[in-house]
């Protein structure tokens, strides 16, 4: 089965490995004899179906999570291997499609308008004249 990141990008199902192990918790009697642990592996480096410049964006945005140009996805939640490879896909498809995802547009620089300016100014002298009402004037013949 065939994973789908966006409409650009489909990671077919054999650049997805799979590793399976015995997961702690909870589980009753069968805890100690199923392989409900699922971890899903993909290596971004030598994927044949993710372009250069987003592997590359992929290697910097998930850095953190990338050990050895391959990225792993631990699901151990459940207590069915099912359900946890489902979680394991999903939490993949999710990430790669944060770290696919186009940087926001920086903000141009702009002047402030004449009109704000003007505000500015006059909200300044109005806040000027309320503090020298308040100061009280010592006269000499008090």
């Amino acid at each position: 089965m065939d994973l789908t990141i966006n409409s650009r990008l489909i990671i077919p199902s054999k650049e997805l490995k799979w590793r399976f192990s015995k997961a702690s918790g909870p589980g009753g009697q069968s805890v100690n004899t199923s392989n409900n642990r699922v971890e899903l592996i993909l290596d971004i480096k030598n994927s044949s179906v993710i372009n250069t410049f987003d592997k590359q964006r992929l290697l910097v945005k998930l850095k953190n999570r990338i050990i050895n140009g391959r990225l792993t996805i631990v699901a151990s939640e459940e207590r069915s291997q099912h359900h946890n490879r489902q979680l394991a896909l999903v939490r993949l498809v999710s990430l790669l499609g944060e770290g696919l995802k186009m940087p926001p547009k920086s903000r141009g620089v702009t002047k402030p308008t004449r009109a704000s300016r003007k505000r500015r100014i006059n909200s300044k002298k109005h806040r000027s004249v309320l503090k020298q009402k308040r100061q009280s004037k010592i006269s000499i013949e008090d």
